[in-house]
């Protein structure tokens, strides 16, 4: 076992030693292909992921982005690639609504062509509306958008964002009129001049917004109070079981060997045990969940909850793809 140490903002990093990874894997670098642009929230916790795991593997990890088509063209990459752990795909809910949004254009099965291997952090999202709003809480915005026709914004059809005030009407009865942007961004811009009612968007993005008091924030859309935001309530504290949040998973191509995909999953569950990374993650609005949850059973089982509640809405409230 190499005896490595390094550096990541200034806090030294020790080797991480698990049995598993006495194992053969990994025996050459592996890519972490995350299908989204260098740069944004989920390419950033892919990059101290896999710099922690650098650290503490005899190989490198490094991470390839390979952004286009709402995140297929990656996905689609990783379920050709060979299924020896050398490929493995750093993804987001989008991950769970590809089957129901394209459906037969798609070159891969989601599902089947994968194995989840490890759930890396879970990303609540806030509910914003613009200061001038009368709305000042969940049971205030539901009255709101009860009382008149009313419309929200979002990233694009079938984004978290968009998904997740769908499920608030599906679980309410309320209604607001979709208007997609390409981009959270020029949402926000409307939201900020009240053109729009509200946005939904992640914490790693929207907090800050709402910290600065440019927007106000209603309520973030996770199980628990997000750490990011912890003034403000859940949505489930007015619906109960509701849950909408973004998320990083790490998983292979099916038929990658049991023994490898343990070893992958001990790795990175070692690496998520470091408080250093921890306490990056929570900057970052990542929720990393506790150690007991941490394993290829736990992540199987989120990643097929994920894809079979978003796939019932998506049919349900008839969504098709931009």
């Amino acid at each position: 076992m190499l005896n490595r140490r390094t550096l990541l903002g200034g806090l030294a990093l020790p080797l991480l030693a698990t049995p598993a990874l006495a194992q053969s894997w990994p025996d050459r670098p592996v890519r972490l292909v995350v299908p989204y642009a260098a740069g944004g929230p989920t390419d950033v916790v892919a990059r101290l992921l896999a710099e922690r795991l650098s650290a503490s593997l005899p190989q490198r990890v490094l991470v390839e982005n390979r952004a286009g088509g709402g995140a297929v063209i990656g996905t689609e990459a990783v379920a050709r690639a060979p299924k020896d752990g050398s490929t493995l795909l750093f993804t987001t809910v989008v991950h769970a609504v590809h089957r129901a949004l394209h459906g037969a254009r798609l070159s891969f099965d989601p599902v089947a062509d994968f194995a989840p291997v490890a759930l890396v952090g879970i990303v609540p999202q806030v509910i914003m509306v613009p200061p001038s709003s009368p709305v000042q809480d969940v049971p205030g915005l539901l009255e709101y958008l009860r009382s008149g026709p009313r419309d929200y914004g979002s990233s694009g059809a079938g984004g978290s964002s968009h998904l997740g005030v769908e499920l608030l009407k599906s679980m309410t009865g309320v209604q607001a009129q979709h208007v997609p942007y390409r981009g959270t961004a020029p949402a926000v811009v409307d939201l900020l001049a009240g053109r729009i009612a509200l946005v939904m968007d992640s914490v790693a993005t929207g907090a800050a917004q709402v910290r600065g008091g440019n927007l106000r924030g209603i309520a973030t859309t996770g199980p628990r109070r997000s750490s990011a935001l912890p003034d403000l309530p859940t949505v489930a504290e007015t619906v109960p079981g509701f849950a909408a949040t973004t998320w990083n998973a790490v998983l292979a191509p099916s038929g990658t060997p049991e023994a490898t995909l343990a070893a992958i999953s001990a790795a990175i569950s070692a690496a998520l045990g470091e408080s250093a990374l921890q306490a990056r993650l929570v900057e970052l609005g990542v929720e990393v969940p506790p150690a007991a949850e941490r394993n290829i059973a736990q992540a199987r089982q989120f990643v097929a909850d994920e894809t079979t509640k978003w796939e019932k809405l998506i049919a349900e409230a008839g969504i098709r793809a931009d």
